[in-house]
């Protein structure tokens, strides 16, 4: 296997996702190298000459274009590629066209022996994943999704606003699918240790079924009414790029709401979706048993069932 270069960073796919993390990532201070690449080589290109202009305002780094064979030393290969999703369409509409897209990608990752981390950011991210990790014959710890490190941060951000708080006190998660059938873990929400009704109420908040099914919908439909109005969604995903990233390179030990497959949890197995997980510098380490009702343990376990039928029918 390949020496890592901890540094280094490659991010597979140059469209809007692929360069706003490379944006994001750029300006972290994380990395020394950034390699970029696409299909359209031209593209990956003009992105690393853009990015590179905005040098002399941060830190010293290589940003460029480049090919697979650029990836073995990369201690973290982030792959956005794929079609993205139009207005109307669902996240699961894209499973065939990018599990196809993927059946390309990932064997030629695979075959030059990579020893570092396959973080997954296409769409719909949890079946990619799954497909990712059985393609490409990595150690399952070293192959995870963005996940719903996104849409956790939507609801932070939405029960911030909520209760006037700063949204990084807020401790709560989404949880399954990335996309239509996700959930909140309600029972597990607290602001800086205090549950969360408690928390409403010492703020003024009494209707609290009814703020909860809102703020949950709204997370749920962000991702719609931001493709709606401009089209695609990348400044959000490129922050968790980077969050997630930094989690591995300084190897903090940080509990994020990744994609990983699971293995009985929940009952849940051979499936692919979001649990909180202790990600460090190896990946994955250990997934975190957060306390969940048995309403929600139902809810997560549909949320799996939906991705269960998608993933026959993508790998079929």
């Amino acid at each position: 296997m390949s020496k890592v270069n901890s540094r280094k960073v490659a991010v597979v796919g140059c469209g809007f996702v692929g360069s706003a993390s490379a944006f994001a990532l750029m300006q972290s201070g994380l990395f020394t190298e950034i390699v970029l690449i696409d299909a359209d080589r031209n593209k990956a290109e003009g992105e690393a000459l853009d990015i590179s202009h905005g040098l002399p305002f941060a830190r010293p780094m290589q940003i460029h274009a480049g090919t697979y064979d650029d990836i073995v030393d990369a201690a973290i290969i982030v792959v956005t590629a794929g079609a993205g999703q139009k207005p109307g369409e669902t996240r699961l509409d894209l499973v065939k066209k990018n599990v196809g897209i993927f059946k390309s990608i990932i064997p030629e990752i695979a075959k030059r022996d990579c020893g570092g981390i396959l973080l997954v950011v296409a769409n719909p991210v949890d079946i990619l994943t799954y497909a990712a990790a059985k393609l490409s014959g990595f150690p399952e710890n070293r192959v995870f999704g963005s996940g719903t490190v996104l849409d956790t941060a939507r609801l932070k951000y939405l029960l911030g606003q909520h209760l006037g708080v700063d949204s990084r006190s807020v401790h709560a998660f989404v949880i399954g699918e990335h996309g239509d059938s996700e959930m909140v873990a309600w029972s597990s929400a607290n602001v800086s240790g205090v549950p969360l009704h408690d928390f409403c109420e010492m703020r003024g908040h009494f209707h609290h079924e009814e703020a909860m099914e809102r703020i949950a919908a709204d997370v749920k439909n962000s991702a719609y009414v931001i493709i709606e109005k401009k089209r695609a969604t990348y400044y959000g995903v490129a922050m968790s790029v980077r969050r997630i990233c930094e989690a591995i390179v300084r190897d903090e030990k940080s509990v994020l709401p990744i994609s990983s497959i699971q293995h009985g949890n929940y009952g849940i197995e051979d499936v692919s979706l979001s649990m909180p997980a202790v990600v460090g510098k190896d990946g994955v380490e250990t997934l975190v048993p957060i306390q969940l009702s048995e309403e929600e343990q139902k809810k997560l376990k549909e949320s799996a069932d939906v991705l269960k039928t998608v993933l026959d029918e993508a790998m079929g």
